[in-house]
C-alpha cells in the first residue's frame, strides 16, 4: 500500500459511516484493537481528548463542592446483591473474578459495571450529622459492560473510561438541584468545548436508571440521523439511601433518610466528537481539545531554505511563548503536499504556510481546517490573528452542528408518521405519547428507534398519542441511537 493510501480516508462518511468511522479513529492515530474482542488501545492523540474533556469537567465540579476520590476495581459479590433491594431482576452482566493466585475466591469480585454498591456502603459509614451534608464525591475510573457485544470504539465498548460523581442531600430539593447542576455542565463541555449543541430532557420511566426517581439526559444528533446520549444525571430519591442505610441526624436529633444522586459522561463523548466534525480527509477537532492547534509548514527550496525556517521557528515560538498548543513540522523528508494531507487526517484546526513569499512580505497563510479557507495575514500582529481564526473556527464547528440539529427535529401525529419520517430522514422526531412502553416498543420493533428524551418541563402535549390513539401524557422524542 502506498503512503498516499495509508494516509488517505478511503471510506465515504455519507454513504458508509462505520467503516469511515473506524478508518478515521485507527489514521488519526486515536486508538487501536485490542487482542481481545470489545476493548480497545487508546492511543496518546485519543487519550489527549479524554484529558482536555476530563480537565474542563475536573475544574468545574470542584468549583462546585466536589472532591475526587477512588473506590476498588473490584465489587464483592455480597455488595452488588444489594442492589436488588433497590432494582427488581437485577442481574448485570459482568465479569468474575473467581481465582486470586492459585488460591480460590471464598467470595467472587465482580469488575465494577458501575460503584453504586461499593460507594454507597462508604457514604453510610462517612456521613453521621447534618453537618456532613451535602457530601459530594467523583471518581475518575474505567468500568466493564460485558453485554457490550456490537462494539465501536469510544461509542460502545467492553471497557470504558468515564467519571461517575456520587452524593448525599439533606431533602429531595437540594438532590434535585444538584442533578441539574451537573447537567447542566455536561451541557456545557458539549457546547462549549466539544462545538456539540444538544438538546436537555429526562429519560422516559421505563428507560430511566434502576432505583432512580428521575434520570435527565443531553442528547446529541449525530449527522448520520442518530442520537447520542451524551451524559446522565439521576436523582436516586431515597431508594439507594434506604438499601444501604445513608441516613443522618438532623437538628431536632432525629435520624434522617439521605437523598441521592449519581451522575456520569463517559469517553462517547469524544466518539461524539469525532463523528459530528469530521469529514472524508479525516478527523476535525475544535481548538479546544485538538493536540496542536495550530502546525507550522514552512515551504522552501534549497536557495532559501535558512530563511524560510528561520522566519518560521520564530513564528512557532512566539505562538509558543503565547500559550498556543504549536507544531512546526520542518521534516526533510516530507514535501508540504504530504504534510497538508497529513495535519488535516490529524484535525489541527489551523494551518499556517509559510513560503520565500511570505517571509518577503512579512506575512503568513493562514488557512483553515473544516473548510481550507485561507487568508493572508501580517507577521505583526499574529498571535492576535491566530487566536481569531480559532475561534472562528470553533464558530463554523458549532454552526454546522447546530444547523443539523435544527434542521433535523420533525413533527409526527400518527405512528405511520413517525416511521416514515425516521426511515427517510432519521434525526429527531417529536410526537404525542400515552406515556405507555407498549407504544415505544411498536416503534422500536419496527425501526430500532426509541424514545430517547422526554422534555423536563414546558412541552405539554397536545391531543392523542401518536401511536395508540389514547389521551397524551408526554412529548417523546423518537430516534435511532448509538
Amino acid at each position: 500500500m502506498s503512503n498516499d493510501q495509508e494516509l488517505g480516508i478511503t471510506e465515504s462518511k455519507e454513504h458508509s459511516p462505520g467503516e469511515w468511522y473506524a478508518e478515521v479513529v485507527r489514521k488519526a492515530k486515536l486508538a487501536d484493537y485490542a487482542p481481545m474482542g470489545g476493548f480497545i488501545v487508546t492511543r496518546p492523540r485519543g487519550y489527549a481528548l479524554w484529558e482536555a474533556i476530563q480537565s474542563y469537567l475536573d475544574g468545574r465540579f470542584k468549583e462546585t463542592g466536589v472532591q475526587n476520590a477512588y473506590f476498588p476495581l473490584f465489587i464483592p459479590e455480597s455488595y452488588l446483591e444489594r442492589e436488588k433491594d433497590v432494582v427488581e431482576g437485577f442481574d448485570p452482566e459482568v465479569a468474575w473474578v473467581t481465582q486470586g493466585g492459585h488460591d480460590e475466591l471464598e467470595e467472587r469480585l465482580a469488575v465494577r459495571p458501575t460503584s453504586e454498591s461499593i460507594i454507597a456502603p462508604f457514604l453510610s459509614q462517612w456521613i453521621r450529622s447534618h453537618r456532613d451534608l451535602p457530601m459530594r464525591v467523583n471518581q475518575w475510573c474505567s468500568v466493564v459492560r460485558w453485554e457490550a457485544t456490537e462494539t465501536k470504539p469510544f461509542f460502545r465498548t467492553k471497557e470504558f473510561l468515564w467519571q461517575e460523581g456520587h452524593t448525599a442531600h439533606r431533602d429531595h430539593d437540594d438532590a434535585w438541584e444538584e442533578t441539574m447542576t451537573r447537567l447542566e455542565q455536561y451541557e456545557d463541555v458539549y457546547e462549549d468545548v466539544l462545538a456539540i449543541p444538544v438538546m436537555r430532557g429526562r429519560k422516559p420511566d421505563h428507560d430511566k436508571f434502576p432505583g432512580a426517581e428521575t434520570t435527565t439526559t443531553v442528547e446529541a444528533l449525530m449527522p448520520d440521523g442518530k442520537s447520542v446520549q451524551g451524559g446522565t444525571s439521576h436523582h436516586l430519591g431515597q431508594s439507594f439511601a434506604e438499601a444501604f442505610d445513608i441516613t443522618f441526624v438532623d437538628e431536632d436529633e432525629e435520624e434522617t433518610v439521605a437523598h441521592t444522586t449519581s451522575w456520569g459522561l463517559s469517553w462517547r463523548a469524544i466518539g461524539a466528537l469525532i463523528m459530528t466534525h469530521s469529514d472524508d480527509q479525516g478527523l476535525v477537532l475544535p481548538p479546544t481539545v485538538a493536540p496542536e492547534q495550530v502546525v507550522v509548514v514552512p515551504i522552501w527550496q534549497e536557495e532559501n531554505r535558512e530563511q524560510v525556517l528561520e522566519y518560521s521557528e520564530g513564528i512557532a515560538d512566539e505562538l509558543d511563548d503565547a500559550g498556543f498548543r504549536v507544531e512546526l513540522d520542518d521534516r526533510d523528508e516530507r514535501n508540504p503536499g504530504f504534510k497538508f494531507n497529513e495535519w488535516e487526517l490529524l484535525g489541527t484546526p489551523l494551518r499556517l504556510e509559510i513560503g520565500p513569499h511570505e517571509v518577503e512580505d512579512d506575512e503568513v497563510t493562514a488557512v483553515h481546517r473544516p473548510d481550507g479557507v485561507n487568508t493572508v495575514e501580517g507577521r505583526e500582529g499574529i498571535v492576535e490573528a491566530v487566536e481569531e481564526h480559532l475561534d472562528t473556527v470553533y464558530a463554523k464547528l458549532y454552526a454546522t452542528a447546530e444547523e443539523n440539529l435544527e434542521e433535523n427535529v420533525r413533527e409526527a401525529e400518527s405512528r405511520e408518521e413517525i416511521l416514515g419520517t425516521i426511515g427517510r430522514f432519521g434525526g429527531y422526531v417529536r410526537a404525542p405519547w400515552c406515556g405507555e412502553e407498549d407504544c415505544e416498543t411498536a416503534i422500536k420493533e419496527e425501526i430500532a428507534a426509541e424514545i430517547v428524551m422526554v422534555p423536563m418541563e414546558g412541552e405539554e402535549p397536545e391531543g392523542e398519542c401518536a401511536i395508540c390513539g389514547e389521551s397524551a401524557e408526554e412529548t417523546a422524542y423518537f430516534a435511532k441511537s448509538y
